[in-house]
């Protein structure tokens, strides 16, 4: 494999991306290398790192992870633009597809680190082919309904396709949470240890996919994640363009 670093590893501001000599792509979320505060320039930036993430051969596998104690619980609203005018909708619109689809319809296995707390796009995470998660992790969906916005992004398809139709349906209803032995007992965590221990075995686990023959790893993502990438190219037009509707309802409500 290729010593050369990438240019894109250190081109998007809050993602920082380091490989191992076996080709081990690990992305952490971070602002200011804390914490992740999920932003408009993440939301943007995202769908462009895995595209660049997709095309380098150089990357056999991929593990997801935040920073610190937690994986994602904060959003800033405001950077994400005025989402009541359409204009602006459009761009998240056009962002927000692609960085889904291009998430599940990567040819390499993706591993999830889930370093605690999850209440922001734990899309991300249950996507994953193997969701590792400490046993501090909560998973929610904070930003939709405090928003006052249907959740249509995919964070619906990635929860009924992760917890099943019903629950999903009743967590999102009631904007209920669920703990990592929670999601362990329903299938959607395949491990549950303590912090210090996920990111060494997300990448341990990595780093034994890696080592498979890379045709083999390529093609078996693109068979296990065939129904869900149909299901992102389904539901995420009709889902975002309704979140949409009701995010320009917003500037029509009194308060």
């Amino acid at each position: 494999m290729s010593e050369h670093i990438p240019s894109y590893f250190t081109a998007f501001k809050n993602l920082a991306m380091s490989r191992s000599a076996s080709g081990v792509l690990t992305l952490r979320f971070h602002t200011d290398e804390g914490p992740a505060t999920f932003t408009g320039t993440t939301h943007t930036d995202f769908p462009r790192a895995l595209f660049e993430i997709g095309e380098d051969r150089d990357n056999r596998a991929l593990v997801l992870t935040g920073t610190g104690d937690r994986f994602m619980t904060d959003i800033d609203g405001a950077s994400l633009g005025d989402i009541t005018k359409p204009a602006q909708w459009d761009r998240t619109i056009a962002e927000g597809r692609r960085v889904l689809q291009r998430l599940v319809d990567l040819e390499m296995p993706v591993i999830a680190a889930v370093n605690g707390p999850a209440s922001v796009h734990s899309e991300y995470a249950l996507l994953a082919d193997i969701v590792i998660a400490a046993d501090t992790t909560v998973f929610s969906d904070f930003p939709h309904l405090t928003f006052g916005i249907v959740p249509g992004d995919g964070i619906q398809i990635a929860w009924e396709e992760a917890l099943g139709v019903n629950r999903a349906r009743y967590l999102t209803l009631t904007q209920g949470s669920f703990t990592a032995e929670q999601a362990e007992r329903w299938g959607a965590v395949a491990e549950v240890l303590p912090l210090e221990e996920v990111l060494p075995r997300a990448q341990q686990l990595a780093e034994d996919l890696a080592a498979k023959p890379q045709l083999l790893t390529r093609y078996l993502a693109v068979t296990l994640r065939q129904r869900i990438s149909r299901r992102m190219a389904e539901g995420l037009q009709l889902g975002m363009a309704l979140e949409g509707l009701t995010a320009a309802d917003l500037a029509y409500q009194s308060n």
